[in-house]
């Protein structure tokens, strides 16, 4: 493929501030097209990382390329058809939301103003739009951000936890208009840690771990190079677990919800059948389990300081 046809392309890029390595060697490539899922907990460099693939933070190491521009040595051009924010979008607050895009679409340029009304109405501000900013929700705000992005007609949009203080309906609608945006030939860069809102619109996905990539691919590659996990429902779960424990080829034994959880191939899991029966206990369930996304990420991330920050929220 001609460099020119890829969105982005990143390779070895590395941020170092001081003693701490926030991005470490991170080779990242988004087809045309895919709605692309950079996923971390908080701290883990996505922010980093991504304020270098738009050229507003210049890396230690490696390079940048957005549709074969370098957005280190060939602004502004490397930055068009790219559109997009990373953290929280900023407005003139004592302005409505309409006055701040027409002032964004001023500099623009490019046709931009005559996109103000359908980016408003995508982005579901058509009846706030007179309001000012000031007045405006976290989510509301969000939103804004993104109607701004659209001004620009990009072939790419980066977004930086695009459904941050939106409430459930929101992160819905947020969800249901990036489906649109891609189906339209948008190719979509965002950053999140929410798991639902990657798993329900992404289709590749990149997971960054202490600044490093740790699995680049689609979702269901990464689902199917999870282990074969089972529950299991017997009629002497302490001794189950016992005779599980000791089985060859079983491995992470533990207990959820009443049941021996535990992961096998199918080989093991035959053999763990029959060891049940020769001790005399009653299997009354024994389940394979799809590996959560959830699940994934923290098998993928061990070790990762306050896991608990990643959300798992529809």
């Amino acid at each position: 493929m001609n460099e020119n046809d890829v969105p982005v392309r990143a390779r070895g890029l590395v941020k170092r501030y001081g003693r701490i390595l926030a991005v470490d060697h991170v080779d990242l490539e988004v087809p045309a097209g895919a709605v692309y899922g950079f996923l971390g907990p908080n701290g883990a460099g996505k922010t980093t990382a991504m304020r270098m693939l738009l050229g507003l933070l210049r890396p230690d190491e490696g390079e940048v390329r957005l549709f074969g521009r370098d957005p280190q040595h060939e602004l502004p051009a490397a930055l068009d058809g790219v559109g997009g924010f990373v953290e929280t979008p900023h407005f003139y607050p004592y302005l409505s939301g309409r006055k701040n895009l027409e002032l964004f679409a001023a500099l623009d340029g490019d046709g931009a103003r005559a996109r103000i009304e359908p980016a408003l109405e995508l982005v579901g501000l058509e009846d706030r739009s007179r309001d000012r900013v000031g007045g405006y929700s976290q989510g509301m705000r969000q939103r804004l951000g993104l109607a701004v992005s659209l001004l620009r007609d990009p072939r790419l949009l980066i977004l930086d936890e695009p459904t941050n203080g939106l409430d459930p309906g929101g992160i819905r609608d947020m969800r249901a208009l990036i489906r649109d945006l891609a189906a339209r030939g948008m190719t979509i860069f965002l950053s999140s840690h929410l798991l639902a809102e990657v798993e329900e619109v992404c289709t590749r996905v990149a997971v960054i771990r202490s600044g490093r990539v740790v699995y680049e691919g689609t979702l269901a590659e990464l689902h199917a190079s999870a282990s074969p996990r089972y529950r299991l429902r017997t009629n002497d779960q302490l001794r189950a677990r016992t005779v599980a424990a000791r089985a060859a080829g079983v491995r992470d034994v533990g207990e959820e919800d009443g049941h021996v959880v535990f992961t096998a191939d199918e080989p093991a899991v035959l053999g763990l059948s029959k060891a049940l029966a020769a001790a005399g206990i009653g299997i009354a369930a024994l389940v394979p389990e799809r590996a959560t996304l959830e699940r994934l990420f923290f098998e993928l991330t061990e070790g990762v300081e306050e896991p608990h920050r990643l959300e798992a929220v529809s």
